[in-house]
């Protein structure tokens, strides 16, 4: 949930008007609206870039995961691998835009481990999967725009870990 949301549900719960710290934290926030919108962009724009290149080097790293018996083995599991990725990528600016964990934990991250492992998905790989996005990502972006997504991305790393 936002910063705004949160805010106007804590007041409302408490019968007031927001408090100027709460004004603060909502003009922060809007205040830097551009730029998680600019980070959100760049990471959408880069997400074949992104995917494919961590793809390749999650692969490096674990050649279990393709080779035979592994979860991404053969063509069409390599690619069922990658469009994960690209799932966690989108989860990602969804943090972003949002400047709040609350849409990767209810869209992405809630039942995502109990339905890796009823799979037999590693979930050590699929969180180096988005470590390996995190990598890629920050080669793309600079500042506090990698710092902005660089949280995120480790808010999924821990959430599979």
């Amino acid at each position: 949930m936002s910063i705004v949301s949160n805010s106007i549900i804590n007041a409302d719960a408490e019968a007031r008007y927001l408090s100027p710290g709460e004004l603060d934290q909502i003009k922060s926030f809007v205040t830097g609206g551009q730029r998680r919108l600019r980070v959100a962009q760049v990471l959408s724009e880069s997400r074949e870039r992104i995917v494919k290149t961590a793809g390749g080097q999650l692969f490096q790293k674990r050649p279990d995961v393709i080779s035979p018996g592994g979860n991404a083995y053969g063509e069409e599991m390599t690619a069922t691998c990658l469009r994960d990725m690209d799932y966690y990528l989108r989860l990602v600016t969804y943090g972003v835009v949002a400047g709040d964990v609350t849409p990767i934990e209810e869209i992405g991250v809630i039942g995502a481990r109990e339905l890796y492992r009823s799979l037999g998905t590693p979930l050590e790989a699929m969180a180096e999967s988005v470590r390996e996005m995190k990598s890629v990502a920050m080669g793309i972006l600079t500042g506090s725009d990698a710092e902005e997504a660089g949280f995120y991305f480790d808010y999924v790393i821990g959430s599979l870990a």
